[in-house]
C-alpha cells in the first residue's frame, strides 16, 4: 500500500504558483498528511506550517503578494488574476482625505470671494444708479448746507495756498542764484583787488559788500525755506488728510442715499412673505450705511474745525516771519534779520554743509 501511495504521488501534477515556482515541501507535507492520515510523528511535521498559516490568517495576507487562482487547485496559469490591481476601499477612504479636506478649503475662498464679488457689485450698481438719479434731478440728496459750504471753502483755499507755496518755491530758486551769483561776483572782485594796486580799494570795498550780502542772503534763504516746508506741511499734509476724509464721507452719502432710495422703493411695492423678507435686509443696509454716514459726518465737522485753527496758526506764525526776514534783508539790517531768525527758531545750516566732504570726492 506504500508502494502504491508513492507512485500516486509520484505521479500528481505539481502545480505553478503566481511566480512560477513549483510547491514548497512544507505544502506537500501537509497534503500528503491530509490525505493519508499519517503517522503521529507527520502530524506533528505539519503543524509548524498548520501554525504559520493560522498567523497569516489572523494578520491578514498582503494583497500585493497574494493571487487568486480561478478554474480550481492546479488549474492553468491563465486563470491567475494578480490581487496588485484590485484596491481595497478602506484605502481610498484614508488616503482621499486630505484631498476632500483641501477641496472643501478651496470651495470655501472661493464661496467667500463670490460672495464679496457679488456684494461690491451690488453695492457698485445702487451707487451709479443713486448718481445718474441725482444728476438727471430724478434722484433726492442729503445735504448739509453748512457743511458742504465749509468743504467748498477748504477746497478753494487749498488752491490759493497751492499757488502760494508755488510761487514761494520760485522765489527761493531766485533768490538761490543770485547769492551764488554775488558770491561768485565777490570772489572775482578779491581776486582783482589783490592782482590791479591801481583799483585795490575799489575792488576791495566791493568784494566786501558782495561777501556781506551772500551772507545775509543765506540768512534770507534759511527764512523763505522755513516758510516754504510749513506751507508745504500745511497744504500737502493736514488739509490733503482732512480732505481724503471728506472724499470718504461724500461716498458714504452717496451709498446711505442708494440704500435708503431701495428701501423706499421697497416700502412702497408688496407686501408678501418675499417682500418682506427683501424689506427687512434693506432695513438693515440702510441702518448699517446710515450709522457709517453719520460716523464721517462727526469726523469731517471736527476735522475742518482743528484743520481751521491749526491753519490760523500756522500762517500767523509764517507770514509774519517772512515780513520780518524780507524787510529786515532789503532794508541792509544784518542784526534784525539773524534776530527774526533766533526769535522763530529757524536754524540755517552752517556754511559748505551742503558740499561732500574731502573723501567723498576722492
Amino acid at each position: 500500500m506504500a508502494d502504491s501511495i508513492l507512485s500516486k504521488a509520484a505521479t500528481m501534477e505539481i502545480p505553478i504558483n503566481s511566480n512560477g515556482d513549483s510547491r514548497t515541501a512544507e505544502d506537500d507535507s501537509l497534503e500528503q498528511g491530509a490525505q493519508i492520515g499519517g503517522s503521529l510523528d507527520e502530524i506533528v511535521g505539519t503543524l509548524p506550517v498548520a501554525m504559520d498559516l493560522q498567523q497569516v490568517m489572523v494578520s491578514g495576507p498582503n494583497l500585493n503578494e497574494t493571487s487568486i487562482v480561478s478554474g480550481g487547485y492546479g488549474g492553468a496559469a491563465e486563470g491567475i488574476i494578480p490581487t496588485s490591481s484590485i484596491k481595497a476601499p478602506s484605502m481610498h477612504h484614508s488616503n482621499s482625505n486630505p484631498s476632500m479636506m483641501s477641496e472643501e478649503a478651496t470651495r470655501g475662498v472661493a464661496v467667500e470671494k463670490f460672495d464679496s464679488v457679488k456684494k461690491w457689485s451690488i453695492n457698485t450698481y445702487k451707487c451709479t444708479k443713486q448718481m445718474f438719479s441725482e444728476r438727471f434731478g430724478r434722484g433726492t440728496k442729503t445735504v448739509d448746507l453748512e457743511l458742504e459750504a465749509q468743504i467748498d471753502v477748504l477746497r478753494e483755499t487749498k488752491v490759493k495756498y497751492e499757488r502760494i507755496l508755488r510761487l514761494a518755491r520760485e522765489l527761493t530758486n531766485h533768490f538761490y542764484n543770485m547769492v551764488q551769483t554775488q558770491q561768485a561776483l565777490g570772489d572775482t572782485f578779491a581776486d582783482l583787488s589783490q592782482k590791479s594796486p591801481e583799483l585795490q580799494d575799489e575792488f576791495g570795498y566791493n568784494a566786501e559788500t558782495q561777501r556781506l550780502l551772500c551772507k545775509n542772503g543765506e540768512t534770507l534763504l534759511g527764512a523763505i525755506n522755513f516758510f516754504v516746508s510749513s506751507i508745504n506741511t500745511l497744504v500737502n499734509k493736514t488739509m490733503e488728510d482732512t480732505l481724503m476724509t471728506i472724499k470718504m464721507y461724500e461716498n458714504a452719502r452717496l451709498e446711505f442715499d442708494a440704500y435708503r432710495t431701495d428701501l423706499e422703493e421697497l416700502s412702497t411695492g408688496p407686501r408678501d412673505a418675499a417682500a418682506m423678507v427683501r424689506i427687512e435686509i434693506a432695513q438693515q443696509q440702510y441702518q448699517i450705511q446710515k450709522d457709517k454716514y453719520e460716523r464721517l459726518h462727526s469726523d469731517v465737522s471736527i476735522k475742518l474745525k482743528f484743520l481751521e485753527e491749526n491753519k490760523v496758526k500756522v500762517m500767523h506764525k509764517q507770514l509774519l516771519l517772512f515780513h520780518n526776514a524780507i524787510s529786515a534783508y532789503f532794508a541792509g539790517n544784518q542784526q534784525q534779520l539773524e534776530q527774526t531768525l533766533r526769535e522763530f527758531n529757524v536754524k540755517l545750516k552752517p556754511p559748505g554743509s551742503d558740499k561732500p566732504s574731502w573723501l567723498e570726492e576722492q
